[in-house]
């Protein structure tokens, strides 16, 4: 058994090298083996040849065979990197100096022309072995040449010094070869240097492409001809609820909502997208496509609607800003003006009762004007959202005590139903859920009581069918909404009773949009009203923040 022995890494070339060491090392054996036997295939088969071993046929023949076993043991040396890829190039390239050198003493000297063969070497080993090397490799050629010529010149084995000529223009030829074959070999190792170094930026380019469309907040899918996902970024599998998506699946099988839209826009390209939500998704979402290529490749773009909506709202509320401002200047100053002169006129003592009765309406209707101008003051001075993620559950327990507290109801008038409430996590800025949630319980204790006894209030948490989404309900025990008023109530001003402003559930529905979350109404089919907080999914958040 041949025990093989690895060189030190510093000796060895790394595997991804071997295109350009080990592979070229191997032909130039093949030609060595192959040139070997030939040789001695013709010394022992044809010996009448005048060319090969005229002088010393015995010579010529084992050298041949000397040179074929080289051959062939180099072949695993090669195969199995018994030594290093230096030493290996060392060894081969002064044994085919040595060898050619040999045979051509055996067939006549310089004038035989077996010399030329060691410009195969000098060329191979100068292209193995950038540098010095190459011109080394020449002068020992150059010289074992120039020895035989000598030996066989004093030996009387040359034809003429005549020879001395042949062997000076292969002695030049050899440097000639060596030198062109370092400059080939320097640009060779330029060209690859450059070669690499573009195929590194491409690959890091490529590489920061994908991490950009990865971490896109708008999600983006490539879809072909045929209907089939060339790229999917994670933030369309979260818009769209699916798992990861191989390249090559239809988008029909995870998507059919969006492959019908891709559809009609490819035979309707002016056509305005439609939002749509995916059976398994949590999120409205609204397309854009765009065209790649003539045949037929798309580039589909997903935007998140709540988003969208959320930016419609910040500028919408911008605008209402500058409106409140005026109106709180233009408005409030009379109306403190009209209170403050029934105040003084409810004061008069020569009043009869009935003119008491419509100062205090004065001051009622005075009151309920600067209410309503402080709810929309409210909504043009509210704060930037700044949404923090936490257990719905033990934020419910303390919201539950403090509105009881101020209430002054007993906390057994509202239920919490949270299911694994540990588990339950809500992406929004905990002081707009407060307010949000502070406005539907008062509307619940409000509207909730009934002939059996004082309102009272479920708060249900949970994940949506796909465990992706969170919600909370807030259920009362009331009479519940008729569908008529049910489509109006979120509609600003709009409200049934009598002293109310109407802007309750609007501001609670503002706030839940600036959240990225939506408000419903829901029936509840065992009586009362619903009120439903769907919250974004919080793990999309995190991720594209």
């Amino acid at each position: 058994m041949i025990a093989v022995r690895h060189a030190p890494p510093s000796e060895n070339l790394p595997v991804s090298a071997d295109a350009h060491t080990w592979k070229p090392l191997h032909f130039l054996n093949l030609y060595r083996l192959t040139l070997s036997g030939l040789l001695l295939v013709l010394a022992v088969t044809n010996p009448e040849l005048s060319a090969l071993g005229k002088t010393a046929p015995r010579l010529f023949e084992l050298v041949s065979a000397a040179y074929l076993v080289f051959s062939i043991a180099a072949s695993f040396a090669i195969r199995w990197r018994l030594f290093g890829f230096s030493t290996q190039v060392y060894a081969q390239v002064f044994v085919d100096i040595l060898a050619v050198t040999l045979l051509m003493h055996g067939s006549g000297g310089v004038a035989s022309g077996i010399g030329m063969l060691l410009i195969v070497a000098i060329a191979a080993g100068s292209l193995l072995m950038a540098g010095r090397m190459a011109t080394l490799f020449a002068a020992i050629a150059a010289l074992a040449v120039l020895s035989e010529q000598i030996y066989s010149h004093l030996t009387g084995a040359a034809a003429s010094a005549s020879s001395y000529m042949q062997t000076g223009l292969l002695g030049a030829a050899f440097f000639a070869t060596a030198l062109l074959a370092r400059v080939l070999a320097n640009r060779v190792m330029a060209s690859e240097a450059l070669a690499a170094q573009r195929a590194s930026d491409l690959a890091h380019l490529a590489r920061l492409n994908e991490t950009i469309i990865q971490r896109m907040q708008s999600g983006v899918l490539v879809i072909d001809a045929q209907g089939q996902v060339r790229l999917m970024n994670e933030s369309a599998r979260s818009l769209l609820g699916t798992p990861i998506v191989g390249a090559g699946q239809e988008l029909q099988s995870f998507a059919p909502a969006l492959a019908e839209q891709l559809h009609a826009w490819r035979t309707a390209p002016l056509d305005e997208p439609r939002v749509f939500r995916n059976p398994m998704a949590s999120a409205d979402v609204l397309p854009r496509f765009t065209q790649l290529d003539p045949k037929g490749t798309t580039l589909i773009f997903l935007e998140d609607a709540a988003a969208i909506a959320q930016q419609v709202q910040q500028a919408k509320l911008a605008s209402l800003g500058r409106l409140t401002a005026s109106i709180a200047h233009e408005v409030r100053n009379p109306l403190g003006a009209i209170s403050h002169a029934a105040q003084l006129l409810a004061e008069s003592p020569s009043l009869s009762e009935d003119d008491q009765r419509l100062t205090e309406i004065i001051r009622e209707q005075s009151r309920r004007v600067n209410t309503i101008v402080e709810n929309v003051l409210q909504l043009s001075r509210r704060q930037r959202s700044r949404p923090e993620t936490f257990a719905l559950g033990p934020w419910l327990e303390d919201f539950v005590a403090e509105f009881a507290l101020a209430e002054n109801i007993r906390p057994e008038q509202v239920t919490i139903d949270v299911q694994r409430s540990a588990d339950v996590l809500v992406r929004i800025d905990p002081n707009h859920l407060h307010q949000i949630l502070w406005n539907l319980c008062q509307n619940a204790l409000r509207h909730g009581a009934s002939e059996n006894g004082p309102a009272h209030l479920v708060l249900r948490g949970g994940h949506d069918h796909n465990r992706r989404s969170p919600y909370l309900e807030v259920i009362d025990s009331g009479p519940g909404i008729s569908p008529e008023i049910a489509q109006q109530i979120f509609e600003p001003f709009f409200t049934a009773q009598p002293h109310g402003t109407g802007l309750g559930l609007y501001i609670a529905r503002e706030l839940c949009e600036h959240n990225q979350a939506r408000l419903n109404y829901r029936p509840n089919p065992t009586g009362g009203s619903c009120f439903r907080i769907s919250f974004a999914n919080p793990e999309q958040r995190v991720l594209q923040a």
